[in-house]
Protein backbone atom coordinates (compact mmCIF):
# COMPACT_ATOMS: atom_id res chain seq x y z
CA UNK A 1 0.00 0.00 0.00
CA UNK A 2 2.74 2.24 0.93
CA UNK A 3 5.83 3.02 -1.60
CA UNK A 4 8.28 1.16 0.63
CA UNK A 5 6.23 -2.14 0.61
CA UNK A 6 6.99 -2.00 -4.11
CA UNK A 7 9.21 -3.81 -5.03
CA UNK A 8 9.10 -2.96 -9.27
CA UNK A 9 8.20 -5.32 -11.93
CA UNK A 10 11.56 -6.26 -12.37
CA UNK A 11 12.09 -7.93 -8.90
CA UNK A 12 9.57 -10.84 -10.31
CA UNK A 13 10.99 -12.05 -12.88
CA UNK A 14 13.65 -14.73 -11.38
CA UNK A 15 10.45 -16.55 -10.10
CA UNK A 16 7.97 -15.66 -12.48
CA UNK A 17 9.79 -15.88 -15.77
CA UNK A 18 6.99 -17.03 -17.79
CA UNK A 19 4.25 -14.09 -16.64
CA UNK A 20 7.13 -11.81 -16.92
CA UNK A 21 8.35 -12.44 -20.50
CA UNK A 22 4.32 -12.24 -21.44
CA UNK A 23 3.80 -8.94 -19.81
CA UNK A 24 7.07 -7.56 -20.95
CA UNK A 25 5.59 -6.68 -24.41
CA UNK A 26 1.95 -6.75 -23.15
CA UNK A 27 -0.11 -3.65 -24.22
CA UNK A 28 0.14 -3.25 -20.03
CA UNK A 29 4.09 -2.74 -20.02
CA UNK A 30 4.03 -0.43 -23.20
CA UNK A 31 1.00 1.98 -21.61
CA UNK A 32 3.31 4.16 -21.15
CA UNK A 33 6.96 4.54 -22.54
CA UNK A 34 9.77 6.65 -22.59
CA UNK A 35 10.29 8.22 -25.77
CA UNK A 36 13.69 7.82 -26.30
CA UNK A 37 13.58 4.16 -25.42
CA UNK A 38 10.30 3.66 -26.88
CA UNK A 39 9.38 1.07 -30.32
CA UNK A 40 7.13 3.88 -31.33
CA UNK A 41 5.06 3.27 -34.91
CA UNK A 42 3.91 6.73 -35.38
CA UNK A 43 5.83 8.09 -38.08
CA UNK A 44 7.18 11.39 -37.44
CA UNK A 45 8.74 12.10 -40.95
CA UNK A 46 7.46 15.89 -41.03
CA UNK A 47 3.43 14.93 -42.08
CA UNK A 48 1.42 17.62 -41.51
CA UNK A 49 -1.97 17.26 -39.82
CA UNK A 50 -4.69 20.31 -40.14
CA UNK A 51 -7.89 20.94 -37.84
CA UNK A 52 -9.87 24.05 -38.92
CA UNK A 53 -6.74 27.01 -38.54
CA UNK A 54 -4.35 24.83 -37.04
CA UNK A 55 -1.50 23.15 -37.72
CA UNK A 56 0.41 20.68 -36.38
CA UNK A 57 3.79 19.06 -38.02
CA UNK A 58 5.62 16.14 -36.58
CA UNK A 59 9.20 15.30 -37.31
CA UNK A 60 12.38 14.50 -36.39
CA UNK A 61 15.79 16.31 -35.03
CA UNK A 62 19.20 14.77 -33.82
CA UNK A 63 17.33 11.59 -33.22
CA UNK A 64 14.04 12.98 -30.83
CA UNK A 65 10.96 13.52 -31.92
CA UNK A 66 9.40 16.69 -32.24
CA UNK A 67 5.57 18.68 -32.64
CA UNK A 68 5.34 22.16 -33.77
CA UNK A 69 1.96 23.29 -33.45
CA UNK A 70 0.84 26.42 -35.65
CA UNK A 71 -2.01 27.84 -33.50
CA UNK A 72 -4.21 30.76 -34.36
CA UNK A 73 -5.00 31.17 -30.45
CA UNK A 74 -2.16 29.51 -29.11
CA UNK A 75 0.16 31.03 -31.42
CA UNK A 76 3.73 28.97 -32.83
CA UNK A 77 4.70 26.13 -29.73
CA UNK A 78 7.71 23.69 -30.03
CA UNK A 79 7.14 20.52 -27.74
CA UNK A 80 9.58 17.53 -27.28
CA UNK A 81 8.12 14.31 -27.23
CA UNK A 82 8.95 12.92 -23.98
CA UNK A 83 6.30 10.40 -23.59
CA UNK A 84 4.16 7.63 -25.60
CA UNK A 85 1.39 6.18 -24.62
CA UNK A 86 -0.74 3.07 -25.30
CA UNK A 87 -0.22 1.09 -28.79
CA UNK A 88 -2.19 -1.46 -29.17
CA UNK A 89 -4.66 0.58 -31.21
CA UNK A 90 -3.09 4.38 -31.28
CA UNK A 91 -0.59 6.12 -29.95
CA UNK A 92 -0.88 8.96 -27.98
CA UNK A 93 2.07 11.34 -26.84
CA UNK A 94 3.19 13.62 -24.02
CA UNK A 95 5.50 16.69 -24.74
CA UNK A 96 7.86 19.32 -22.77
CA UNK A 97 7.07 22.78 -24.18
CA UNK A 98 10.69 24.16 -26.03
CA UNK A 99 9.59 27.36 -27.23
CA UNK A 100 12.48 29.72 -26.95
CA UNK A 101 11.18 31.61 -24.07
CA UNK A 102 8.11 29.91 -22.87
CA UNK A 103 7.76 29.21 -19.24
CA UNK A 104 8.46 25.76 -17.67
CA UNK A 105 4.67 24.23 -18.09
CA UNK A 106 5.37 19.86 -17.41
CA UNK A 107 4.69 17.87 -19.60
CA UNK A 108 1.91 18.05 -21.56
CA UNK A 109 -0.80 16.08 -23.73
CA UNK A 110 0.07 16.09 -27.14
CA UNK A 111 -3.00 17.43 -29.61
CA UNK A 112 -2.99 14.56 -31.76
CA UNK A 113 -2.53 10.36 -32.16
CA UNK A 114 -1.69 8.42 -34.31
CA UNK A 115 -4.09 5.54 -35.19
CA UNK A 116 -2.35 2.47 -35.67
CA UNK A 117 -5.51 0.50 -37.46
CA UNK A 118 -5.81 3.40 -39.77
CA UNK A 119 -2.41 4.65 -40.45
CA UNK A 120 -2.80 7.99 -39.74
CA UNK A 121 -3.42 11.11 -36.99
CA UNK A 122 -6.14 12.19 -35.39
CA UNK A 123 -7.07 14.90 -33.11
CA UNK A 124 -6.66 13.47 -29.77
CA UNK A 125 -9.81 14.15 -28.15
CA UNK A 126 -12.11 13.00 -30.66
CA UNK A 127 -10.97 9.14 -28.80
CA UNK A 128 -13.76 9.99 -26.60
CA UNK A 129 -17.54 11.61 -26.39
CA UNK A 130 -16.65 15.48 -26.48
CA UNK A 131 -18.27 17.76 -28.82
CA UNK A 132 -16.31 19.14 -32.16
CA UNK A 133 -13.36 21.09 -31.43
CA UNK A 134 -12.64 24.47 -33.15
CA UNK A 135 -9.00 23.83 -33.32
CA UNK A 136 -5.83 22.32 -31.77
CA UNK A 137 -4.06 22.87 -28.99
CA UNK A 138 -1.77 21.13 -26.45
CA UNK A 139 -3.06 19.71 -22.72
CA UNK A 140 -3.81 19.16 -20.07
CA UNK A 141 -1.21 17.94 -18.05
CA UNK A 142 0.28 14.56 -18.25
CA UNK A 143 0.69 14.03 -14.78
CA UNK A 144 -2.60 15.01 -13.96
CA UNK A 145 -4.98 13.24 -16.20
CA UNK A 146 -2.94 10.23 -17.77
CA UNK A 147 -0.32 9.04 -15.30
CA UNK A 148 -2.54 7.19 -12.60
CA UNK A 149 -4.08 4.71 -14.35
CA UNK A 150 -1.23 4.53 -17.08
CA UNK A 151 1.79 3.72 -14.79
CA UNK A 152 2.37 2.24 -11.38
CA UNK A 153 1.60 3.62 -8.09
CA UNK A 154 1.33 2.91 -4.62
CA UNK A 155 -1.98 2.23 -4.02
CA UNK A 156 -2.53 4.40 -0.82
CA UNK A 157 -2.06 7.57 -3.33
CA UNK A 158 -5.24 6.61 -5.25
CA UNK A 159 -7.23 6.03 -2.02
CA UNK A 160 -6.95 9.60 -0.32
CA UNK A 161 -10.40 11.22 -2.02
CA UNK A 162 -11.98 8.10 -0.44
CA UNK A 163 -10.72 7.98 2.66
CA UNK A 164 -11.66 11.84 3.02
CA UNK A 165 -15.22 10.96 1.92
CA UNK A 166 -18.02 13.24 0.40
CA UNK A 167 -16.46 16.84 -0.29
CA UNK A 168 -13.03 15.59 -0.82
CA UNK A 169 -11.04 17.70 -3.40
CA UNK A 170 -10.20 16.35 -7.25
CA UNK A 171 -6.80 15.42 -7.53
CA UNK A 172 -5.57 11.98 -10.00
CA UNK A 173 -7.36 9.52 -7.88
CA UNK A 174 -10.72 10.66 -8.12
CA UNK A 175 -10.29 10.72 -12.04
CA UNK A 176 -11.17 6.96 -12.31
CA UNK A 177 -14.26 7.40 -10.94
CA UNK A 178 -16.08 4.05 -10.53
CA UNK A 179 -19.56 5.80 -9.94
CA UNK A 180 -21.17 2.56 -8.23
CA UNK A 181 -24.36 2.63 -6.90
CA UNK A 182 -23.80 1.52 -2.65
CA UNK A 183 -25.17 -2.04 -3.16
CA UNK A 184 -21.93 -2.42 -5.19
CA UNK A 185 -19.57 -0.40 -3.81
CA UNK A 186 -16.43 -1.38 -1.47
CA UNK A 187 -15.96 0.78 1.70
CA UNK A 188 -12.76 2.30 2.50
CA UNK A 189 -12.18 2.77 6.26
CA UNK A 190 -9.61 3.90 8.18
CA UNK A 191 -8.88 1.42 10.79
CA UNK A 192 -6.34 3.54 12.55
CA UNK A 193 -6.15 6.90 12.07
CA UNK A 194 -3.30 8.29 13.93
CA UNK A 195 -1.05 5.27 12.05
CA UNK A 196 -2.54 6.66 8.66
CA UNK A 197 -1.49 10.27 9.51
CA UNK A 198 1.68 9.38 9.80
CA UNK A 199 1.87 7.23 7.03
CA UNK A 200 0.36 9.72 4.60
CA UNK A 201 2.91 11.99 5.87
CA UNK A 202 5.80 10.16 4.98
CA UNK A 203 4.39 9.74 1.50
CA UNK A 204 3.58 12.91 0.46
CA UNK A 205 7.11 13.70 1.98
CA UNK A 206 8.36 11.83 -1.33
CA UNK A 207 6.40 14.36 -2.97
CA UNK A 208 8.88 17.21 -1.13
CA UNK A 209 5.72 18.43 0.99
CA UNK A 210 5.44 18.94 4.46
CA UNK A 211 2.51 17.76 6.52
CA UNK A 212 2.68 19.23 9.98
CA UNK A 213 2.09 15.95 12.90
CA UNK A 214 -0.36 18.17 14.48
CA UNK A 215 -2.87 18.13 11.98
CA UNK A 216 -5.63 15.42 12.28
CA UNK A 217 -6.61 13.08 9.18
CA UNK A 218 -8.72 14.81 7.37
CA UNK A 219 -6.59 17.83 7.01
CA UNK A 220 -3.54 15.07 6.18
CA UNK A 221 -5.76 13.85 3.65
CA UNK A 222 -6.11 17.34 2.41
CA UNK A 223 -2.74 18.52 1.82
CA UNK A 224 -1.94 14.94 0.62
CA UNK A 225 -4.82 15.20 -2.12
CA UNK A 226 -3.40 19.17 -2.89
CA UNK A 227 0.27 17.64 -2.88
CA UNK A 228 -0.35 14.62 -5.53
CA UNK A 229 -2.12 17.33 -8.10
CA UNK A 230 0.44 19.93 -7.99
CA UNK A 231 3.80 17.55 -7.23
CA UNK A 232 3.38 14.19 -8.76
CA UNK A 233 5.84 13.56 -11.97
CA UNK A 234 7.40 10.58 -13.55
CA UNK A 235 9.95 10.81 -10.45
CA UNK A 236 7.54 9.49 -7.72
CA UNK A 237 6.33 6.79 -9.85
CA UNK A 238 7.13 2.97 -8.43
CA UNK A 239 7.78 2.61 -12.33
CA UNK A 240 6.56 3.63 -15.73
CA UNK A 241 3.65 1.90 -17.49
CA UNK A 242 1.66 -0.53 -15.75
CA UNK A 243 3.92 -3.05 -13.69
CA UNK A 244 2.57 -6.35 -12.06
CA UNK A 245 2.12 -4.53 -8.86
CA UNK A 246 -0.28 -1.86 -10.16
CA UNK A 247 -2.78 -5.17 -10.06
CA UNK A 248 -1.07 -7.58 -7.36
CA UNK A 249 -0.38 -4.42 -4.63
CA UNK A 250 2.77 -3.62 -3.22
CA UNK A 251 4.77 -7.21 -3.14
CA UNK A 252 8.64 -6.73 -1.55
CA UNK A 253 7.88 -8.43 1.26
CA UNK A 254 7.04 -11.77 -1.07
CA UNK A 255 10.34 -11.19 -2.81
CA UNK A 256 11.90 -11.25 0.01
CA UNK A 257 10.33 -14.19 1.54
CA UNK A 258 8.05 -16.08 -0.93
CA UNK A 259 5.83 -17.59 1.92
CA UNK A 260 4.32 -13.99 2.13
CA UNK A 261 1.81 -14.44 -0.42
CA UNK A 262 0.72 -11.08 -2.81
CA UNK A 263 -3.02 -10.25 -2.66
CA UNK A 264 -5.00 -8.51 -5.42
CA UNK A 265 -6.64 -6.27 -2.27
CA UNK A 266 -5.09 -3.81 0.15
CA UNK A 267 -3.83 -5.46 3.10
CA UNK A 268 -3.04 -3.17 5.90
CA UNK A 269 -3.38 -2.52 9.93
CA UNK A 270 -4.22 0.93 8.60
CA UNK A 271 -7.19 0.72 6.06
CA UNK A 272 -9.56 -1.98 5.21
CA UNK A 273 -10.35 -1.52 1.54
CA UNK A 274 -13.79 -3.86 1.25
CA UNK A 275 -16.21 -6.07 3.11
CA UNK A 276 -15.90 -7.10 6.34
CA UNK A 277 -14.16 -9.57 7.18
CA UNK A 278 -12.26 -9.66 4.18
CA UNK A 279 -12.75 -13.37 3.62
CA UNK A 280 -16.57 -12.42 2.75
CA UNK A 281 -14.89 -11.00 -1.20
CA UNK A 282 -14.00 -14.06 -3.51
CA UNK A 283 -11.32 -14.33 -4.79
CA UNK A 284 -13.01 -13.35 -8.02
CA UNK A 285 -14.30 -10.44 -6.76
CA UNK A 286 -10.71 -9.27 -5.47
CA UNK A 287 -9.55 -9.57 -9.10
CA UNK A 288 -12.52 -7.46 -10.43
CA UNK A 289 -11.96 -4.85 -8.32
CA UNK A 290 -7.97 -4.58 -9.12
CA UNK A 291 -8.92 -4.15 -12.97
CA UNK A 292 -11.46 -2.09 -12.21
CA UNK A 293 -9.09 0.54 -10.65
CA UNK A 294 -8.41 1.78 -13.49
CA UNK A 295 -11.40 0.41 -16.66
CA UNK A 296 -13.78 2.25 -14.90
CA UNK A 297 -13.96 5.57 -16.44
CA UNK A 298 -17.07 7.26 -18.06
CA UNK A 299 -15.10 9.48 -19.99
CA UNK A 300 -15.35 12.99 -20.64
CA UNK A 301 -18.45 13.62 -19.08
CA UNK A 302 -20.59 12.78 -21.83
CA UNK A 303 -23.92 13.38 -20.18
CA UNK A 304 -25.71 9.45 -21.03
CA UNK A 305 -25.04 6.16 -19.95
CA UNK A 306 -26.79 3.07 -20.58
CA UNK A 307 -30.06 1.72 -19.00
CA UNK A 308 -31.41 5.08 -19.70
CA UNK A 309 -29.61 6.59 -17.12
CA UNK A 310 -27.43 9.88 -17.01
CA UNK A 311 -23.60 10.00 -15.75
CA UNK A 312 -24.52 12.70 -13.01
CA UNK A 313 -27.33 10.92 -11.61
CA UNK A 314 -28.12 8.88 -8.65
CA UNK A 315 -27.65 5.48 -10.26
CA UNK A 316 -25.53 6.30 -13.62
CA UNK A 317 -26.14 2.80 -15.65
CA UNK A 318 -23.46 1.38 -18.05
CA UNK A 319 -20.22 3.20 -19.77
CA UNK A 320 -20.73 3.15 -23.46
CA UNK A 321 -17.31 3.43 -24.87
CA UNK A 322 -13.62 2.05 -24.09
CA UNK A 323 -12.35 2.01 -20.51
CA UNK A 324 -15.19 1.37 -18.56
CA UNK A 325 -15.61 -2.26 -19.04
CA UNK A 326 -14.75 -3.67 -15.06
CA UNK A 327 -17.27 -1.08 -13.62
CA UNK A 328 -19.84 -2.12 -15.93
CA UNK A 329 -18.93 -5.80 -14.84
CA UNK A 330 -19.28 -4.80 -11.30
CA UNK A 331 -22.85 -3.79 -12.05
CA UNK A 332 -23.78 -7.04 -13.70
CA UNK A 333 -24.91 -10.79 -12.33
CA UNK A 334 -21.46 -12.66 -12.41
CA UNK A 335 -19.16 -10.45 -11.14
CA UNK A 336 -18.76 -12.58 -7.53
CA UNK A 337 -18.17 -16.05 -9.06
CA UNK A 338 -16.02 -14.80 -12.53
CA UNK A 339 -13.05 -12.81 -12.55
CA UNK A 340 -11.92 -10.52 -15.66
CA UNK A 341 -9.10 -13.13 -15.81
CA UNK A 342 -11.47 -16.59 -17.62
CA UNK A 343 -11.43 -14.25 -20.51
CA UNK A 344 -8.56 -12.12 -21.09
CA UNK A 345 -4.93 -12.80 -20.46
CA UNK A 346 -3.69 -10.48 -17.08
CA UNK A 347 -0.36 -11.10 -18.52
CA UNK A 348 0.15 -10.88 -22.16
CA UNK A 349 -1.63 -9.80 -25.15
CA UNK A 350 -5.38 -11.32 -25.67
CA UNK A 351 -5.30 -14.15 -28.50
CA UNK A 352 -8.01 -12.47 -30.69
CA UNK A 353 -8.75 -16.33 -31.70
CA UNK A 354 -9.11 -17.07 -28.18
CA UNK A 355 -11.36 -14.03 -27.67
CA UNK A 356 -13.11 -14.74 -30.52
CA UNK A 357 -13.47 -18.05 -29.55
CA UNK A 358 -15.60 -16.89 -26.45
CA UNK A 359 -18.28 -15.56 -28.92
CA UNK A 360 -18.97 -19.01 -30.28
CA UNK A 361 -20.85 -21.71 -28.92
CA UNK A 362 -17.74 -22.86 -28.01
CA UNK A 363 -17.32 -20.28 -25.33
CA UNK A 364 -20.95 -21.37 -23.72
CA UNK A 365 -18.62 -23.45 -21.80
CA UNK A 366 -17.46 -21.19 -19.41
CA UNK A 367 -20.91 -19.84 -18.51
CA UNK A 368 -22.06 -23.05 -18.12
CA UNK A 369 -19.60 -23.83 -15.14
CA UNK A 370 -22.36 -21.73 -13.27
CA UNK A 371 -25.44 -21.72 -15.25
CA UNK A 372 -25.37 -25.96 -15.37
CA UNK A 373 -28.97 -26.64 -15.56
CA UNK A 374 -28.15 -24.94 -19.29
CA UNK A 375 -25.80 -27.32 -20.49
CA UNK A 376 -28.11 -29.44 -22.39
CA UNK A 377 -29.43 -28.17 -26.32
CA UNK A 378 -33.13 -29.12 -24.87
CA UNK A 379 -32.44 -26.88 -21.96
CA UNK A 380 -30.91 -23.94 -24.33
CA UNK A 381 -33.40 -24.32 -26.59
CA UNK A 382 -35.90 -23.68 -23.93
CA UNK A 383 -33.95 -20.62 -22.81
CA UNK A 384 -33.19 -19.21 -25.98
CA UNK A 385 -36.21 -20.30 -27.98
CA UNK A 386 -33.38 -20.63 -30.88
CA UNK A 387 -31.89 -23.33 -32.62
CA UNK A 388 -29.08 -25.22 -29.67
CA UNK A 389 -26.75 -25.46 -32.43
CA UNK A 390 -26.95 -22.14 -34.35
CA UNK A 391 -25.75 -18.34 -33.26
CA UNK A 392 -29.06 -17.55 -31.44
CA UNK A 393 -27.88 -19.61 -29.06
CA UNK A 394 -24.09 -18.08 -28.46
CA UNK A 395 -24.53 -17.09 -24.49
CA UNK A 396 -22.29 -13.69 -25.28
CA UNK A 397 -24.38 -12.60 -28.03
CA UNK A 398 -27.23 -12.00 -25.73
CA UNK A 399 -25.67 -11.54 -22.17
CA UNK A 400 -23.06 -9.30 -23.62
CA UNK A 401 -23.67 -7.80 -26.61
CA UNK A 402 -21.67 -5.94 -29.48
CA UNK A 403 -23.28 -2.09 -28.95
CA UNK A 404 -20.18 -0.31 -27.18
CA UNK A 405 -17.68 1.78 -29.27
CA UNK A 406 -14.81 0.63 -29.24
CA UNK A 407 -11.18 2.23 -30.07
CA UNK A 408 -11.09 0.83 -33.56
CA UNK A 409 -14.15 2.42 -34.48
CA UNK A 410 -16.30 -0.70 -34.48
CA UNK A 411 -18.19 -2.08 -31.46
CA UNK A 412 -17.26 -4.20 -29.24
CA UNK A 413 -19.09 -6.01 -26.07
CA UNK A 414 -21.19 -4.59 -23.44
CA UNK A 415 -19.71 -5.85 -20.35
CA UNK A 416 -22.55 -5.60 -17.71
CA UNK A 417 -24.35 -8.77 -17.97
CA UNK A 418 -27.48 -8.76 -17.88
CA UNK A 419 -30.66 -10.16 -20.05
CA UNK A 420 -31.67 -8.26 -22.92
CA UNK A 421 -35.53 -8.44 -21.75
CA UNK A 422 -34.71 -6.71 -18.56
CA UNK A 423 -36.77 -3.84 -18.50
CA UNK A 424 -34.30 -1.14 -17.66
CA UNK A 425 -32.71 -2.30 -21.42
CA UNK A 426 -35.73 -3.07 -23.17
CA UNK A 427 -37.62 0.19 -22.10
CA UNK A 428 -34.00 2.35 -21.30
CA UNK A 429 -31.89 2.59 -24.01
CA UNK A 430 -32.31 2.09 -27.68
CA UNK A 431 -31.94 -0.37 -29.82
CA UNK A 432 -33.44 -3.37 -28.54
CA UNK A 433 -30.35 -5.62 -28.06
CA UNK A 434 -32.01 -8.68 -29.93
CA UNK A 435 -31.22 -6.13 -33.20
CA UNK A 436 -28.07 -6.90 -33.20
CA UNK A 437 -29.13 -10.75 -34.42
CA UNK A 438 -31.84 -9.26 -36.24
CA UNK A 439 -31.21 -5.70 -37.80
CA UNK A 440 -34.10 -5.43 -40.09
CA UNK A 441 -36.60 -6.39 -37.41
CA UNK A 442 -39.47 -4.17 -36.35
CA UNK A 443 -39.58 -3.04 -32.74
CA UNK A 444 -43.25 -4.62 -32.51
CA UNK A 445 -41.72 -7.80 -33.39
CA UNK A 446 -38.87 -8.13 -31.12
CA UNK A 447 -40.82 -6.47 -28.06
CA UNK A 448 -43.50 -9.15 -28.94
CA UNK A 449 -41.26 -12.13 -29.27
CA UNK A 450 -39.73 -11.28 -25.56
CA UNK A 451 -43.22 -11.25 -24.67
CA UNK A 452 -44.68 -14.20 -25.53
CA UNK A 453 -41.34 -16.05 -25.29
CA UNK A 454 -40.30 -14.83 -22.02
CA UNK A 455 -43.39 -13.89 -19.72
CA UNK A 456 -42.68 -10.49 -20.04
CA UNK A 457 -44.56 -7.05 -20.54
CA UNK A 458 -43.57 -4.27 -22.16
CA UNK A 459 -45.29 -0.87 -21.99
CA UNK A 460 -46.20 0.60 -25.64
CA UNK A 461 -46.45 4.18 -24.53
CA UNK A 462 -42.51 4.20 -23.20
CA UNK A 463 -41.85 2.67 -26.58
CA UNK A 464 -43.37 4.83 -28.26
CA UNK A 465 -41.56 7.87 -26.65
CA UNK A 466 -38.28 6.02 -27.63
CA UNK A 467 -38.98 4.79 -31.50
CA UNK A 468 -42.04 6.69 -32.63
CA UNK A 469 -45.49 6.48 -32.88
CA UNK A 470 -45.05 3.20 -35.77
CA UNK A 471 -44.29 0.62 -33.35
CA UNK A 472 -43.87 -1.24 -36.50
CA UNK A 473 -40.90 0.35 -37.69
CA UNK A 474 -37.13 -1.22 -37.76
CA UNK A 475 -35.38 -1.01 -34.55
CA UNK A 476 -32.39 0.04 -35.86
CA UNK A 477 -33.84 2.70 -38.30
CA UNK A 478 -35.84 4.32 -35.64
CA UNK A 479 -32.82 4.76 -33.48
CA UNK A 480 -30.52 6.25 -36.30
CA UNK A 481 -33.55 8.87 -36.39
CA UNK A 482 -34.43 9.25 -33.23
CA UNK A 483 -31.24 7.91 -30.86
CA UNK A 484 -28.58 9.60 -28.15
CA UNK A 485 -25.28 9.74 -29.62
CA UNK A 486 -24.07 6.80 -28.53
CA UNK A 487 -27.31 4.60 -29.15
CA UNK A 488 -26.75 6.15 -32.94
CA UNK A 489 -23.16 4.61 -33.16
CA UNK A 490 -24.57 1.66 -31.67
CA UNK A 491 -27.50 1.15 -34.73
CA UNK A 492 -24.57 2.01 -36.91
CA UNK A 493 -22.42 -0.53 -36.10
CA UNK A 494 -24.98 -3.15 -36.12
CA UNK A 495 -26.20 -2.21 -39.13
CA UNK A 496 -22.61 -2.44 -40.82
CA UNK A 497 -22.23 -5.78 -38.98
CA UNK A 498 -25.40 -6.98 -40.70
CA UNK A 499 -24.51 -5.30 -43.94
CA UNK A 500 -28.01 -3.99 -44.27
CA UNK A 501 -26.99 -1.21 -47.12
CA UNK A 502 -30.80 -0.20 -47.59
CA UNK A 503 -29.59 1.80 -44.40
CA UNK A 504 -27.12 3.65 -46.31
CA UNK A 505 -29.30 6.66 -46.99
CA UNK A 506 -29.97 6.87 -43.23
CA UNK A 507 -26.81 6.74 -42.10
CA UNK A 508 -25.38 9.59 -43.84
CA UNK A 509 -26.27 12.77 -41.15
CA UNK A 510 -24.03 10.62 -38.71
CA UNK A 511 -21.26 11.68 -40.38
CA UNK A 512 -22.19 15.80 -39.51
CA UNK A 513 -23.02 14.02 -35.36
CA UNK A 514 -21.98 16.90 -33.08
CA UNK A 515 -19.52 14.18 -31.74
CA UNK A 516 -16.94 13.45 -34.02
CA UNK A 517 -16.43 9.75 -32.20
CA UNK A 518 -19.60 9.02 -34.08
CA UNK A 519 -18.43 10.49 -37.08
CA UNK A 520 -15.87 8.17 -37.15
CA UNK A 521 -18.24 5.39 -36.48
CA UNK A 522 -20.28 6.21 -39.48
CA UNK A 523 -17.48 6.29 -41.67
CA UNK A 524 -15.56 3.22 -41.01
CA UNK A 525 -19.53 2.05 -41.35
CA UNK A 526 -19.95 3.05 -44.71
CA UNK A 527 -16.70 2.29 -45.93
CA UNK A 528 -17.22 -1.27 -45.02
CA UNK A 529 -20.69 -2.02 -46.29
CA UNK A 530 -19.40 -0.02 -49.73
CA UNK A 531 -15.94 -1.29 -49.79
CA UNK A 532 -14.29 1.83 -51.11
CA UNK A 533 -12.65 4.40 -49.10
CA UNK A 534 -15.04 7.49 -48.05
CA UNK A 535 -13.17 10.72 -49.62
CA UNK A 536 -14.20 12.62 -46.87
CA UNK A 537 -12.68 14.80 -43.65
CA UNK A 538 -15.02 13.98 -40.69
CA UNK A 539 -13.19 16.63 -38.47
CA UNK A 540 -14.63 19.81 -40.87
CA UNK A 541 -17.22 21.68 -39.69
CA UNK A 542 -20.60 20.24 -39.71
CA UNK A 543 -21.81 22.28 -42.95
CA UNK A 544 -18.65 21.50 -44.85
CA UNK A 545 -19.45 18.20 -44.32
CA UNK A 546 -23.05 18.01 -44.74
CA UNK A 547 -22.50 20.12 -48.48
CA UNK A 548 -19.72 17.13 -49.45
CA UNK A 549 -22.21 14.65 -48.95
CA UNK A 550 -24.19 15.99 -51.34
CA UNK A 551 -21.79 14.80 -53.84
CA UNK A 552 -21.05 11.23 -53.02
CA UNK A 553 -21.94 8.36 -55.05
CA UNK A 554 -22.42 5.36 -52.78
CA UNK A 555 -22.60 2.17 -54.54
CA UNK A 556 -22.74 -0.62 -52.15
CA UNK A 557 -21.51 -3.72 -53.24
CA UNK A 558 -23.93 -6.17 -51.07
CA UNK A 559 -27.24 -7.01 -51.60
CA UNK A 560 -29.19 -6.03 -48.15
CA UNK A 561 -30.47 -9.22 -46.00
CA UNK A 562 -33.75 -10.56 -46.82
Amino acid sequence: MLYADYAGSEACRSCHSKEYADWSTSPMHRMTRLAGAADDRAPFDGEAYTMGPDRVTMDRRGGERFMHLESARAGDRLFRITKIIGGRYREDFAGLDVTSGAAPAGELIMPVSWLLYARTWRYKGYSVMVPARPGLGAGPAWSVNCLPCHNTLPSLWMLYDDLFGPGAPAYQGSISDDLLPPTRSWPVVATDAAGLAAAVRGEVARLGAVVPATLPLPSVLTRAMHATRTRLDAAALVEIGVGCEACHGGARAHAEDPLVRPVFGVRSPLVRVGPAPPAAASRAERINRACARCHTVLFSHYPYTWEGALRGGAAPGGSSINSGEARDFLLGGCAAAMSCADCHDPHGEDARAKLAALGTLAGNALCVRCHSALASSAAVAAHTHHRPDGPGAVCLDCHMPRKNMGLDARLTRYHRIGSPTDDARVLGDRPLECAACHPTSSVEALAGAMERWWGRRYDRAILRDLYGDDLSAGVLAATLARGKPHEVAAAIGLLAAGRVTSALPAILPALWNDYPLVRYFAKRAIEEMTGTPLPLDVEAPADAIRAAVTTLRLSPPHPAPR
